[in-house]
C-alpha cells in the first residue's frame, strides 16, 4: 500500500527520501568521525605485530559503541538530542548540559544529505537509478569530509563504490557494461599517468593512490566518456580553490590540497547536468 502510494505521489515520493537523508546525515557524521580513528587504531595494531611487538590496547570504538558524547563534557547524547536538524535548533546549538556550542557542520551535512537526496528523487522519479544514485551520493559525501579532514579516501568506501557502480551497469542502469569496465580502467590509469609523469618531472607526490582509485569508481558508475569533463570540472575548480588560498589567506603553496572532494564535486555536477554541458561545449566547438 505503502509503495503505491509513493509511486504515485512524487511530492510524498521526494518528501520521503529528503527525510531518509537527513537520518543518513546523521550516520554520515558518525561515519566521517569515526572510520579514520577506526582506521587508524588498526594501522597501530598491524604495525606492531609487524615489529613482533605487543599491540596497543584499545576500548572498544566502532560505528556503534560508545555512545554519542559532547566532546567538551563528555555527557551521553540522547536519543531526543540526537534528531537531525531539529535537536540542533532546540538546542540553540549548545549542548544541553555543558551549554558549550556544537558544531554547526553537523546540521549542515544533515541539511546538504536531505537536499541531495530529495533532488536525485525529483530528477530521476521512482526508479532503479534513484537507489543506486541515492547510495552513490551518501558515500560521496562520506569521502568529501573524510578526504577534507585527513587527506584520506578510505578504501572501505572507495572500493564497494566501483563494485556498485559496476553492479549497476549490469542491466545498463546508466551505461553499458563494457563502457563501465573500460572507464573504470580508464579512470585509474589516467590520473595515475599523471602521478608519474608529475613525479618524474618535479620529484614530488602530486596526488594520492586514493584519487586513482575515486576516479576510477566514477568511471565504473558513469562510463568512460564522463571522465574528461569529470577531471576538467575538478582540475578548474581545485585551481581556484587553490590560487585563491594562496592570494587571499597566503597559504603555502607546498601544503597539500585534497583533491577528492573535487573529484565528487564534478562527478555530481556530471549527475545531474554533464549531458547539458557536453551538449554546450560541443555546440561551442
Amino acid at each position: 500500500m505503502m509503495i503505491e502510494l509513493l509511486k504515485q505521489s512524487p511530492v510524498l515520493f521526494i518528501t520521503a527520501v529528503a527525510i531518509l537523508g537527513l537520518l543518513i546525515g546523521s550516520f554520515l557524521n558518525v561515519l566521517v568521525y569515526r572510520l579514520p580513528i577506526m582506521m587508524e587504531r588498526q594501522w597501530k595494531t598491524e604495525a606492531a605485530e609487524y615489529l613482533e611487538q605487543t599491540p596497543p590496547k584499545f576500548e572498544p570504538f566502532d560505528l556503534v559503541k560508545p555512545d554519542s558524547a559532547c566532546p567538551h563534557c563528555q555527557s551521553q547524547i540522547r536519543a531526543w538530542q540526537n534528531i537531525p536538524v531539529l535537536s540542533y535548533i532546540l538546542l540553540g546549538g549548545k549542548c544541553a548540559n555543558c551549554k558549550k556550542p556544537i558544531s554547526v557542520r553537523y546540521p549542515v551535512v544533515e541539511t546538504v544529505t536531505a537536499l541531495l537526496s530529495g533532488l536525485i528523487a525529483w530528477y530521476f522519479g521512482w526508479s532503479i537509478q534513484t537507489g543506486f544514485l541515492l547510495i552513490f551520493m551518501w558515500l560521496t559525501i562520506a569521502l568529501t569530509l573524510i578526504d577534507f579532514d585527513t587527506h584520506l579516501l578510505p578504501d572501505s568506501l572507495v572500493f564497494p563504490l566501483i563494485w556498485l557502480g559496476l553492479f549497476a551497469n549490469l542491466s545498463h542502469s546508466f551505461v553499458p557494461l563494457e563502457q563501465a569496465v573500460v572507464g573504470a580502467m580508464a579512470g585509474y590509469l589516467s590520473l595515475w599517468s599523471i602521478y608519474w609523469v608529475f613525479k618524474l618531472l618535479t620529484g614530488k607526490d602530486g596526488m594520492g593512490y586514493g584519487d586513482f582509485k575515486l576516479l576510477a569508481a566514477f568511471g565504473a558508475w558513469f562510463g568512460w566518456q564522463a571522465l574528461p569533463l569529470i577531471i576538467l570540472l575538478s582540475a578548474l575548480v581545485g585551481a581556484v580553490v587553490g590560487i585563491s588560498l594562496m592570494v587571499i589567506l597566503s597559504r603555502d603553496k607546498n601544503i597539500p590540497i585534497p583533491f577528492g572532494p573535487y573529484l565528487c564535486g564534478a562527478a555530481w555536477v556530471y549527475l545531474f547536468w554533464g549531458e547539458a554541458i557536453t551538449v554546450w561545449y560541443l555546440g561551442t566547438l
